[in-house]
C-alpha cells in the first residue's frame, strides 16, 4: 500500500484562535477610542502615545495598533511625524429625536448651504403618491439638492411633496432655507410627526460623485416621510449622507 502523503498543516488552533482573539479586542478597543474621536475626548485633537493607551484600556501595543489601524482606515485619524495620532476627520451629530431641519440642526457647526440641482414637477410614482394621499400619477413637486457645511458636501436630499404645497416652493428661497421652515410658512401649520428609516447603503455612481465619495462607498440612507400636525403627510424624502461626515444620536426611552 503506497504511503500517505503528509499533510499540510494547518495553522495550529491556538495561534489562530489568539489571532481572532487580538482582532476581537481591536475592534471593541477602536469603538471606545471612536466615542472618544467623534466628542472631543482627546486635548488638541491629538492621541495618548501607544503605551499609554495600552494601559489606560488594559490593552496590548499589538491590540492598540491593529485598533488606530482600523480607525486610520475610516480616514478619523492619522499618524504625523513628531505628533504622534491626531484627529483629522470631523462628523456632525445628527439628532433623530427632534424633527427638525438640517441647517436647524447643524447651525452650531456653521452654516448649511443648498445647491438646488433639480425642482420640478413629476407624475407621482405609485409608491410615492400612496405615501403622500394623493391619486397616482398626479404630478407632485420633486426636489433634488446637494447639501454641504463648511464648504464639504454633506448629504444629497431627493424630495417629494404634493403640488398644492410644492406650487409655492418653486419660486422659493431653497438655496438658504430649510424645506420644513418652507412648509410650515406655505401652510400655516406647525409640522407634527415624521416616520423615519435608517439604513446604510452603497453610494451609486452618480450620488458618489455629487458627494465626492468613492464609488461603492457606504453612505446613510435616512428616508424620512412628514406630517402636519393635522396628520396630513407632505413631505417624503431619501437623504443619502456622507458616514464619514455625520453621526445619527438619539434618546431612547422604555415603555413603562
Amino acid at each position: 500500500m503506497p504511503a500517505e502523503r503528509p499533510r499540510e498543516h494547518a495553522p495550529p488552533v491556538a495561534a489562530a484562535r489568539r489571532r481572532r482573539l487580538r482582532a476581537d479586542r481591536a475592534r471593541q478597543l477602536a469603538d471606545l477610542l471612536r466615542h472618544q474621536v467623534l466628542t472631543g475626548g482627546f486635548p488638541g485633537g491629538v492621541l495618548p502615545l501607544e503605551d499609554a493607551l495600552g494601559q489606560d484600556y488594559g490593552a496590548s501595543r499589538n491590540t492598540v495598533r491593529q485598533a488606530l489601524d482600523l480607525l486610520r482606515a475610516e480616514r478619523l485619524v492619522e499618524r504625523q511625524p513628531g505628533v504622534g495620532t491626531v484627529v483629522v476627520a470631523e462628523k456632525y451629530p445628527h439628532g433623530l429625536d427632534r424633527l427638525m431641519g438640517l441647517a436647524e440642526t447643524l447651525h452650531e457647526h456653521g452654516r448649511v448651504t443648498n445647491e438646488v440641482r433639480t425642482v420640478g414637477p413629476v407624475p407621482a410614482p405609485a409608491c410615492v403618491a400612496d405615501r403622500l394621499c394623493v391619486p397616482a400619477r398626479t404630478d407632485v413637486l420633486y426636489v433634488e439638492r446637494l447639501r454641504r457645511l463648511g464648504g464639504l458636501p454633506l448629504s444629497l436630499d431627493l424630495t417629494y411633496l404634493p403640488m398644492d404645497i410644492g406650487a409655492d416652493l418653486i419660486g422659493a428661497d431653497l438655496e438658504n432655507t430649510d424645506v420644513f421652515r418652507l412648509i410650515e410658512k406655505i401652510t400655516g401649520q406647525a409640522l407634527g410627526t415624521a416616520e423615519i428609516t435608517l439604513e446604510a447603503v452603497n453610494a451609486d455612481a452618480h450620488s458618489a460623485a455629487v458627494l465626492q465619495a468613492p464609488r461603492g462607498a457606504a453612505v446613510l440612507m435616512l428616508e424620512r416621510l412628514t406630517h402636519l400636525c393635522d396628520g396630513r403627510p407632505v413631505d417624503l424624502e431619501f437623504i443619502r449622507f456622507r458616514g464619514d461626515r455625520i453621526t445619527m444620536s438619539g434618546q431612547l426611552r422604555r415603555a413603562a
